[in-house]
């Protein structure tokens, strides 16, 4: 995947904003200021870091050698792409929205009333 397109994929996803917290090599991705996407945009190719079901994380560790525990993340949470063509698109875009979905989730009811997530 490109960058363009992973930009765009999730700042359309309600409330997202990219940020730079970590310095200019990482690009992160927050829903209501909790982060559920890091994209190490100047790799080659690129790498994408997402937060995961701690099950499901396994599970995709083993299927895809791309997949591996997420880079300076919680290891059991966190799995970090390396999207080198081996991932199909499909399956990247089904687990930035599982990432996006398990914060949201984690958010105040407050918070998910306004994204119209109750």
């Amino acid at each position: 995947m490109e960058l363009a397109a992973l930009t765009t994929y999730m700042l359309a996803k309600p409330a997202t904003t990219q940020e730079q917290p970590f310095g200019p090599e990482v690009l992160v991705f927050k829903v209501v200021g909790k982060m559920y996407a890091l994209v190490a945009w100047q790799d080659t190719p690129l790498s994408l870091s997402l937060k995961c079901n701690p099950d499901l994380a396994q599970s995709l560790r083993a299927t895809y050698p791309a997949i591996t525990p997420g880079y300076h993340l919680n290891k059991e949470h966190w799995n970090t792409l390396l999207l080198d063509g081996s991932i199909p698109e499909a399956e990247v875009l089904s687990l930035i929205d599982h990432s996006y979905e398990l914060v949201v989730k984690g958010l105040k009811k407050s918070e998910r009333a306004k994204l119209g997530q109750l």
